[in-house]
């Protein structure tokens, strides 16, 4: 990357800090030395960067095409670059109050994303009907009858609920039945579905698991006060 080159921002993929994008740009060699080349002059390029928050790498691999005009128009590149590392897509952490049992699914969704949202979906989905069937105590059926348990039951705030009823209506559950009587097929999905399964299992995860967890933290706490100051603890 040369000195003309803008400076950007970037949010890191691991920490979700922000960073002065400089990466260090590293042209692919073939045996011998030369630039790796392509028949019609097409060249690879390795971009590296360290995030200085969390201390990992991020590496994209840039094609670069050359555009060339006629007429004395001078040729301009055209790039598309592939990210290599991390793989999947930029996620927030999941908090450890998460039991193992879900996280693997949800992890295994977020990181065949890019490359699969019909697998990502079918992740997801598998892993939202475990947890209603587990956590909400749905009684089994389809997917779509478990939903309609847990919305009857109005246990779930109700942003959520309308999140969860949404992935019915994202997926086209109508068009597509197999989504729901077999959670775990690979079926077309329709536009930001696999995206919306993970935000949903993310706000699940949190009522679920983390916010009793973190309001009995509180709640210990506060108690100790109390009965170090000689008052009565909260029931």
């Amino acid at each position: 990357m040369g000195e003309e080159d803008e400076i950007i921002i970037v949010k890191c993929p691991h920490c979700f800090t922000d960073f002065h994008d400089a990466p260090t740009e590293t042209a692919l060699a073939q045996k011998g030395g030369a630039q790796l080349a392509e028949h019609d002059g097409t060249r690879w390029s390795a971009f590296a960067r360290i995030y200085p928050a969390c201390g990992q790498a991020v590496i994209d691999l840039r094609r670069r095409k050359w555009l060339r005009g006629g007429g004395g128009v001078t040729a301009v590149p055209q790039d598309s670059d592939v990210r290599v590392w991390p793989r999947g897509v930029a996620r927030a952490p999941l908090s450890t109050h998460v039991p193992q049992k879900y996280t693997g699914d949800y992890r295994e969704a977020c990181l065949v994303l890019s490359d699969s949202p019909k697998a990502s979906a079918a992740l997801s989905r598998r892993c939202l009907q475990l947890l209603l069937r587990d956590e909400a105590k749905v009684t089994h059926g389809n997917l779509s009858s478990e939903i309609d348990q847990v919305l009857a039951a109005k246990m779930l705030p109700p942003p959520i609920a309308g999140a969860v009823d949404g992935i019915r209506n994202i997926g086209n559950f109508a068009a597509h039945p197999m989504k729901s009587t077999n959670t775990g097929e690979i079926i077309e999905v329709e536009d930001g579905e696999a995206e919306w399964c993970l935000d949903v299992l993310e706000s699940l995860f949190d009522f679920f698991f983390v916010q009793p967890k973190v309001l009995a933290e509180k709640k210990a706490a506060l108690n100790k006060k109390l009965t170090d100051a000689g008052k009565n603890a909260m029931k």
